[in-house]
């Protein structure tokens, strides 16, 4: 696993071998960032399940303001502080060690909004969409905010989604996994 582009480029990356963490696979991550490219820099990202920080430093590196990665694994949380460290971005970077639901309300009370959400729980979990209703009626996502869900079950997202005030604006699928790219209804304004 490495950073496949920016000021961190080519940075091999340490990652957990465990059910619970998977990685991003490569053709994945460069496909999500070719299509996030023109509104990464400067932005405000939170990566709700960090695992071991590979997303949210290819977003540092890439030009991102500042990144929350959420994660309640004490073995993954010391990874993304030595990949944090490795690549030299621990100064862009906030790390979150608890469960998503009290980080959520964590970085609400400090009335933190973010341009892009990234949410990749573990597949089985079945807690993306729940994420995405708490990050909405908690007032995170900033107003042309997006969320992304990386997911090996669109349909149930999909079908989780159809409950939620939220446009789903474009779908790519690699294989068994799918990346669901989510924003705010303009129309309920």
């Amino acid at each position: 696993m490495r950073v496949i582009s920016g000021l961190a480029r080519g940075t091999k990356l340490n990652s957990i071998d465990s059910i619970s963490t998977r990685p991003t696979l490569d053709r994945v991550k460069e496909s999500l960032f070719n299509i996030l490219q023109p509104e990464i820099a400067n932005s405000n990202i939170l990566d709700l399940f960090g695992g071991s920080g590979a997303i949210a430093i290819e977003f540092l590196s890439r030009g991102a303001e500042k990144a929350y990665l959420c994660e309640k694994n004490n073995i993954a949380v010391k990874m993304i502080y030595k990949n944090l460290e490795k690549t030299k971005l621990t100064s862009k970077a906030v790390v979150i060690s608890k469960d998503y639901k009290k980080a959520l309300e964590l970085l609400q009370t400090e009335k933190i909004q973010f341009d892009i959400v990234y949410i990749d729980p573990p597949y089985l979990a079945n807690i993306a969409v729940d994420s995405v209703k708490r990050i909405l009626n908690l007032n995170l996502l900033k107003e042309k905010g997006k969320i992304i869900i990386e997911t090996d079950d669109e349909k149930r997202e999909l079908l989780e989604l159809e409950n939620l005030n939220i446009n789903v604006y474009d779908i790519r699928k690699y294989g068994r996994v799918s990346l669901i790219f989510l924003a705010k209804n303009q129309e309920s304004k």
